[in-house]
């Protein structure tokens, strides 16, 4: 059944005025011919400009197909909804091929799936509204319908880029692994075309689409990398990288995988083809799943244990403690690392206390303040267990004692960052205490000095009780004032003796030279030679351990212009420790002070 319309062919006739403007009507649709892909999406535009009457125009649309060029097959129309023919009517009624308005004079022709016989030529026709015949009344394109060839699924790791198999991997990475996806993206389309490659991420169980699909990286038709906006920092770090490896072949990394890394992992392939206008359009879209992957956080799985239990053992006998650091981590190395620690608080103390020893993540040892000197060694005895020993114990080492593992992931540029912690279980340790007891004198002898004399300062010490054998270690410290304050400057050792009488010179703050003697079986001597202004301070005991009681006292030295005297109010001090063997079983502060007249 033939269609009656207007001419398509209208007699030129004089030009006239109309409402839309001084020129002739034209129908403009896209200069062709059109190349689509069967089975996908097609939009054909059309618009008329210069003609005269309503601003809403009517618009039908016609299909000439190659092997009947003269028949014209009515399509869809925006003013009869009984316009389509037959072979079309189904496809219109089902909402697969409808005309859409854009605006007055503008519509838009979308077929949701291209058949192959829809390929042809397209006609837009306007139903004139003119008072004359004048101009164009329809626009034609030609449409050709090219085979789906474009292709794309998971690609397995290897150098030929094996297809996956059908059913998606359930891939589980380590927090700080990298997470490396390939994937095939080929066509065959006898026209010159582009692919398009992306990787995308959806939440893990979201339904697979566009909607749920957040863009990762990919590599657009004109060969420019774009990055979805939640990963642009670690594509700028190196972390997120895109390359193509031969012919069809891509390949996503994901370096130092994070939590929300999670998720199912999408390649989507489109295919872009050049329109005669110089545009790109779409022609084709498919999509596969690589994998699901779920991202195994590490504050989810380092624990620590310690052992033995309780420990009870008395001076001068080893401690020794394990910490064993379990869950399913990664090995150290290009991805992690670890460091493990042993803190200790003294009884009855809150929070976890100080640092004794640690390995850091370079497996180098370092003990904590106050440790220094110390016979104490940390060391890995196994892959994950680490002994921390300590040679000779001290009363001042009774405690709880509690080790701590850091696990770390390598970033950008091999930075590390902290990725858990954990602490384990309080482990108490008892250090017996013998029955010593210490009493300690210490004087400035001569009472009076002056600039550039020898000051020298002694202590006698007493001992009551403990085992035979016992040995004494003593040492003196000063402290410079900051600002007119005194005691607020670190400890600075000036000189001391050890238990077997070797002497350990320090620094004053003078710069003079210091020499200390055991002058009798229990008396030391400390000598500051060539006194001077810059030697006063705050002198007290240097610490030796923790059970030392610590009592500041002040040396303030004033030089007088007129006399060249030194005006001192004196405070001496030495901390002793008494010992039997290499064993500390005890220490004291004594603390001294004498005001010496002005001469």
């Amino acid at each position: 059944v033939g269609m009656q319309r207007g001419p398509r062919h209208p007699q030129q006739l004089l030009p006239f005025s109309t409402g839309s403007g001084c020129c002739a009507r034209e129908v403009l649709v896209p200069e062709g011919p059109l190349y689509r892909v069967i089975g996908t999406a097609v939009s054909i535009f059309c618009n008329v400009t210069g003609y005269d009457g309503l601003a809403q125009q009517d618009f039908e649309w016609f299909l000439y197909r190659p092997e009947a060029p003269e028949a014209a097959l009515g399509i869809v129309s925006t003013k009869d909804t009984r316009f389509s023919y037959a072979i079309f009517g189904p496809r219109v009624a089902a909402g697969e091929i409808q005309v859409q308005r854009l605006q007055g004079d503008a519509v838009v022709l979308k077929i949701a799936r291209l058949q192959a016989q829809d390929a042809g030529i397209y006609e837009c026709y306007t139903p004139s509204t003119d008072t004359q015949y004048l101009g164009s009344y329809s626009g034609k394109v030609e449409l050709r319908a090219l085979p789906d060839v474009l292709q794309v699924s998971a690609a397995l790791p290897g150098p030929r880029g094996r297809q996956a198999p059908a059913s998606p991997p359930r891939l589980t990475v380590h927090e700080g692994q990298e997470l490396a996806l390939g994937c095939l993206a080929r066509t065959s389309t006898q026209k010159h075309t582009h692919l398009a490659v992306s990787f995308g991420r959806a939440m893990p169980e979201a339904p697979v689409g566009r909607a749920t699909l957040q863009e990762v990286v990919g590599l657009r038709a004109d060969l420019a990398v774009e990055v979805g906006a939640p990963y642009a920092e670690r594509l700028a770090a190196g972390e997120v990288q895109l390359g193509k490896e031969g012919a069809d072949r891509y390949r996503m990394v994901v370096g130092g995988a994070q939590a929300d890394d999670a998720g199912t992992y999408h390649c989507t392939a489109s295919e872009w083809i050049q329109d005669p206008d110089g545009s790109w359009a779409q022609i084709g879209e498919k999509r596969a799943v690589l994998a699901h992957v779920d991202v195994q956080t590490l504050s989810s799985q380092l624990a620590v244990a310690v052992g033995p239990g309780e420990r009870r053992i008395g001076p001068g006998e080893p401690l020794e403690l394990l910490c064993n650091v379990s869950g399913a981590l990664p090995p150290p190395g290009r991805h992690a690392a670890y460091s493990v620690g042993w803190e200790m608080a003294p009884a009855g103390a809150p929070g976890p206390g100080r640092l004794v020893a640690q390995l850091d993540t370079e497996g180098v040892g370092s003990l904590g303040p106050g440790y220094e000197g110390r016979h104490i060694a940390m060391e890995k005895v196994a892959s994950r267990t680490y002994r921390l020993r300590l040679e000779a114990a001290r009363p001042g080492d009774a405690g709880t004692y509690r080790c701590l593992a850091k696990a770390y992931v390598r970033g950008s540029g091999a930075r590390l960052r902290e990725a858990a912690s954990a602490r384990s279980r309080p482990l108490p340790v008892h250090v017996r205490e013998e029955g010593v007891v210490l009493e300690a004198v210490a004087w400035l002898a001569g009472g009076t000095v002056y600039r550039g004399e020898t000051a020298s300062l002694f202590c006698n010490i007493s001992v009551r009780g403990g085992p035979p054998g016992l040995r004494l270690a003593a040492n003196w410290w000063v402290e410079r004032p900051e600002e007119g304050e005194l005691g607020t400057a670190p400890a600075q050792l000036v000189g001391g003796m050890d238990q077997d009488g070797v002497a350990e010179l320090g620094v004053r703050p003078g710069g003079g030279p210091v020499s200390v003697e055991l002058v009798g079986p229990r008396s030391h001597r400390l000598r500051l030679h060539s006194l001077g202004p810059q030697d006063e301070g705050v002198y007290g005991s240097w610490e030796l351990m923790e059970k030392c009681w610590e009592t500041r006292v002040t040396v303030a030295i004033l030089s007088h212009p007129a006399l060249d005297t030194l005006f001192v109010p004196l405070l001496v001090g030495t901390g002793v420790a008494l010992v039997t063997g290499a064993t500390v079983l005890g220490t004291i502060t004594c603390c001294f002070m004498k005001r010496l007249r002005k001469r």
